[in-house]
């Protein structure tokens, strides 16, 4: 049976750019861009699904670039469910790991998605979000039910999943349950028949057998869009908590500003595609009046207003520059540093400074802590066994030595 073709009207096109703007991929655009026409032909709101596992408490900005993409098609007038899989993390998501991952709890899981849909609302907007759970249609599904929904899905698929590969071929342990998890996400997408499934790259597959599924139950397939990982402050790994790089979006507004800062002024741009709301021209401008002399910290300032004002209101902005700038009131920060990788965290402030090349001895090291010389982001160092976990950090000797300083 012959589908009906809308007409692409100037909206479309105008909904079709903002939809694209810093997307990895989207699947399959024609389809789409009939949806799209059809809901204004129609005047019918897509329905737009993200589900997250609430498998920590707090979300970070590199959660936010999915959550940006959802608020843009909300502003474009689409139903967006934001769905917390409060079943599918008893499984454990699978993606992009190279050995099982536990399961929460469901207390566990309790803590953390009582404060992530608080969280979201900081990006949605409330009013125009559907909150579920998938634990709503999982759990009826029973033993019956589930081998029923496993029919529909071969094993020869599974197996094309990258991760499932190569845990295969190097002998690595793949619980039959983690099968499940993939299943049980395309089984929302069902559940709720999605027009469309955002995810980040490495939820490609998931969002995949989630359209397959459709298909089978006799849906309309949803159309994936899937968005890049947002690398964290290290500027190498994708910004994740239990690597210490993330930015979250509930931290005080000044240590929010201060970790802005401290990326680098390459990654500062990967941030202002991914995160800021500035049109993608005004980027290109800005880009140009850097390359043409301006001072980056200048541009890097103008991004930590905006990111910092978003959670925290435009005021809690202001002071988070003035405390910024008020941590190095002793010299000015460089437009150019030395940029040092210490691989294996934690590790001593001390054995920082020598590595950094900012001391040429640990007597040394130790002498300008003693006489409070040393600054990490700022802050006055006065312990000579200050660890250093995780993340990025600016480290300041006297008033004009500085050192962008990665730990692993």
């Amino acid at each position: 049976m012959t589908q009906k073709t809308y007409p692409v009207t100037d909206r479309v096109k105008e909904s079709m750019r903002v939809v694209t703007r810093g997307c990895d991929e989207l699947l399959v655009e024609r389809e789409f861009e009939q949806k799209l026409a059809r809901s204004e032909a129609t005047g019918i709101p897509l329905r737009i699904k993200l589900g997250l596992d609430p498998t920590a408490p707090d979300i970070h900005l590199g959660h936010t670039v999915v959550l940006n993409k959802l608020r843009q098609l909300q502003d474009l007038g689409h139903t967006v469910i934001f769905l917390i899989g409060d079943f599918t993390s008893m499984i454990g998501d699978p993606s992009g790991r190279n050995s099982t991952r536990p399961p929460l709890t469901r207390e566990q899981i309790e803590a953390n998605a009582s404060t992530y849909y608080a969280q979201a609302s900081m990006v949605l907007d409330p009013e125009r979000t559907e909150i579920r759970y998938n634990s709503e249609w999982c759990d009826p599904l029973g033993a019956r039910g589930m081998i029923q929904l496993a029919s529909r899905y071969t094993v020869a698929r599974m197996m094309e999943r990258e991760d499932f590969t190569q845990r295969f071929r190097q002998g690595v342990a793949i619980s039959v349950h983690e099968f499940l998890y993939p299943l049980m996400q395309g089984y929302d997408s069902v559940a709720l028949k999605a027009d469309m499934e955002l995810g980040g790259t490495d939820q490609k597959f998931n969002l995949l057998v989630g359209r397959e599924l459709q298909r089978e139950y006799g849906q309309e397939p949803q159309c994936i869009l899937t968005m890049p990982l947002l690398e964290g402050t290290d500027g190498v790994e994708k910004m994740s908590k239990s690597k210490g790089n993330y930015i979250g979006i509930s931290e005080p507004a000044n240590e929010m500003f201060g970790k802005l800062m401290s990326i680098s002024d390459t990654l500062m741009w990967r941030y202002y595609e991914l995160l800021s709301f500035r049109s993608l021209d005004d980027i290109a401008v800005l880009k140009a009046a850097v390359e043409q002399g301006r001072n980056p910290r200048d541009v890097k300032v103008e991004l930590a207003l905006e990111i910092v004002g978003r959670f925290h209101g435009n005021d809690a902005a202001q002071q988070g520059l003035s405390n910024f700038e008020s941590r190095f009131r002793d010299g000015a920060i460089p437009d150019d540093m030395p940029e040092i990788t210490v691989p294996q965290g934690p590790v001593g402030i001390l054995k920082v400074l020598r590595e950094s090349g900012l001391v040429s001895s640990g007597s040394e090291a130790q002498r300008n802590v003693e006489q409070a010389g040393v600054r990490v982001d700022g802050e006055r160092v006065s312990d000579k066994s200050l660890m250093l976990h995780k993340g990025t950090f600016i480290i300041q000797v006297g008033k004009r030595k500085f050192a962008r300083v990665t730990v692993g």
